[in-house]
């Protein structure tokens, strides 16, 4: 399962002194990033293909609190891809470094081409990447929103 470890830093805190709802979001989105580059999509290569991944809902599931300076591991799964990939589901797990699930954020969106403003297909290397993934329990297949897609 792809991961990487992270920090809340002092910038992720809310009020109440634990990391806020949109600190999540942006931890999960980093993971997601780093998980393109690594597997051949750094933020020039989608430049150079004018295309971009775009979320269309988020939701997050709370279950410990992450405090200022805390460890954490934040985890990508694939829970869900249509058959030609222009949709997806993410699945990002936040645990702290004893392995509790402390949030899950699950993604949903698709490739935007950021010419004609509409979802597509990935290219075949990146739709690759997508499906290696490793799957989440609940994985589903969607549908596509495409024309002529599957």
């Amino acid at each position: 399962m792809y991961s990487k470890t992270l920090f809340a830093g002092w910038a992720d805190m809310d009020f109440n002194s634990h990391m806020k709802n949109t600190s999540f979001l942006d931890k999960s989105a980093d993971v997601r990033m780093m998980f393109f580059s690594e597997n051949g999509f750094p933020v020039a290569e989608f430049s150079r293909l004018k295309i971009g991944p775009v979320i269309l809902k988020e939701e997050i599931e709370y279950y410990k609190e992450v405090r200022l300076l805390q460890e954490i591991v934040v985890t990508l799964e694939l829970a869900g891809v249509s058959a030609d990939g222009s949709r997806f589901l993410f699945r990002n797990e936040i645990l702290r470094q004893d392995g509790k699930v402390c949030a899950k954020v699950t993604s949903a969106g698709g490739w935007l081409d950021l010419s004609r403003r509409r979802l597509v297909a990935p290219p075949a290397a990146l739709l690759a990447a997508l499906q290696a993934l490793s799957q989440a329990p609940d994985f589903i297949e969607l549908h596509s929103r495409i024309k002529g897609g599957r």
